[in-house]
């Protein structure tokens, strides 16, 4: 069956122009849009196929840890993979249509630009392949991502040109940050703390999620390698970055840690059964800089060395072997991350009534000090004059605030729900704004990329009738399998 893009999709493709780096859309519940087809083919869009060994090297250049690789076959991240790529491809189709392109003097006088590889206020050849080696891709990898980015970035351009921002959008996006409101609060932290998790609550949950508390221990070693044992000087010049990449190669086809070490007379360290802490068997910290540490405890697989860079020094690292053992209830940090874990659930079922009893008018008039005495709560004045008021709610909160309106009730909680508050707006007074100033400018910048988003959302929705998408599922199944 082939079906419109825009009936497979969350809007994916605008979510790629406003530079989202998500996966943008999840097939939910297709069921029987999936099917047949080429079994090389997961998928076609218009004309163009997707081949099995083109959609598999793009997962795995995804760098996915260990546990979602092993959940490949498991969930559908690999429709939600899928889908990205699918959306990549739009893009790419229509920014064929438009004839952008990149040629080699543009790439060029991009790369030479760019001051992430200058040294002495220049570009520098040995400063780039030095990223390239710590990063862990090669020259062509790179620049065709540049080329790739470049051209993203050109579209979005052909879209936003000539656009003129009317000064009443610009005021409002001004209005947004620039007020003093007088509000009424309730701290809701002593209502939402007040019923503790009971211990047969504790138990079930621990009992659910024993699998989850674990320690784990690894045995590592490395060696740094450095210009002395590997280019006969001092300096990490052309030449030793060319030996670096050299064994970095022979890593990479198979060459073990030991091989490695005694081909280029390196000096190897060695830990043995250290915890994430840090700490060995005997609960003594191992002398390690943390970076380093942490990037070679996060090695993804035994026995599988890696070059890694640290602060502009390389090392050979591998972790030996891991072993997990399971944690008791009785552990203080288990403990801990029970408890957490079911205050959470009953402060959003909390937040929940909390919410559907204002939608129902609960807190009108003298209901809201009437909640604050019932619960022993106290209500308290505030005045809000800027963002940066940090003292009762930080930034985030104070912006929602302000989009309050006078009059209303409302329930505000921060990103991670540690703070929640019933809110009681009473006056609003807004600043000028002087249009000389840079504030004007500033503003006019945000009211542009919000006008420009709905003109993105606008082009979305015709870019979404274009093209037609076939999925083969039995392929994509697969490919799930294929990761077990």
């Amino acid at each position: 069956m082939t079906t419109s893009i825009g009936k497979l999709s969350k809007s994916f493709f605008l979510k790629l122009l406003v530079g989202i780096i998500i996966l943008p859309f999840v097939f939910w519940g297709m069921g029987d849009v999936f099917r047949g087809g080429n079994q090389n083919v997961v998928a076609t869009v218009d004309s163009n196929k997707i081949s099995t060994q083109e959609f598999v090297n793009y997962i795995n250049r995804l760098n996915l840890n260990e546990q979602q690789r092993k959940n490949l076959s498991k969930t559908d991240l690999v429709e939600q993979i899928l889908s990205d790529y699918i959306g990549k491809k739009v893009m790419s189709l229509e920014i064929e249509k438009l004839g952008i392109v990149v040629n080699d003097n543009a790439l060029r006088d991009i790369i030479k630009n760019d001051k992430s590889f200058f040294k002495d206020n220049k570009f520098s050849r040995t400063e780039y392949e030095k990223f390239l080696i710590k990063s862990g891709i090669t020259a062509p990898q790179f620049e065709s991502n540049v080329i790739e980015q470049e051209k993203r970035k050109q579209f979005l351009s052909s879209l936003a040109g000539g656009i003129v921002i009317p000064e009443i959008l610009i005021e409002k996006e001004f209005r947004k940050e620039n007020q003093t409101k007088t509000v009424q609060y309730i701290d809701l932290e002593k209502y939402h703390s007040k019923n503790k998790p009971s211990q047969e609550s504790i138990k079930e949950l621990y009992e659910k999620n024993k699998e989850v508390f674990f320690t784990e221990v690894k045995s590592i070693r490395y060696a740094e390698i450095k210009p002395e044992f590997i280019s006969g000087g001092t300096e990490y010049n052309e030449n030793f970055f060319k030996q670096l990449d050299m064994i970095e190669n022979k890593v990479l086809d198979g060459q073990s840690f030991e091989e490695t070490v005694k081909a280029n007379n390196l000096k190897t360290l060695e830990f043995s059964k250290i915890n994430r802490k840090k700490e060995n068997e005997a609960k003594s910290k191992i002398n390690l800089p943390d970076n380093l540490f942490k990037k070679i405890y996060n090695l993804k697989a035994p026995l599988s060395p890696e070059i890694i860079n640290i602060e502009s020094k390389y090392y050979l690292a591998e972790v030996i072997e891991e072993e997990k053992k399971n944690r008791p209830i009785s552990d203080p940090e288990v403990l801990e991350a029970l408890n957490a874990q079911l205050n959470f659930k009953k402060k959003i079922e909390n937040n929940t009534s909390l919410a559907k009893d204002i939608s129902l008018g609960a807190f009108d008039g003298d209901n809201f000090k009437k909640f604050a005495d019932k619960n022993g709560l106290l209500v308290k004045d505030y005045k809000i004059s800027n963002l940066k008021q940090n003292d009762v709610f930080d930034e985030g909160l104070i912006k929602r605030i302000f989009l309050t309106k006078d009059g209303n009730i409302n329930l505000i909680t921060n990103s991670t729900f540690t703070k929640s508050f019933l809110l009681s707006t009473k006056k609003t007074e807004y600043k000028k704004l002087d249009k000389k100033s840079n504030e004007f400018e500033k503003y006019e910048a945000k009211a542009r990329l919000n006008l420009i988003n709905k003109i993105y959302q606008s082009y979305d929705e015709n870019a979404n009738q274009k093209y037609k998408v076939e999925i083969n599922q039995r392929t994509i199944d697969r490919v799930k399998n294929s990761f077990q």
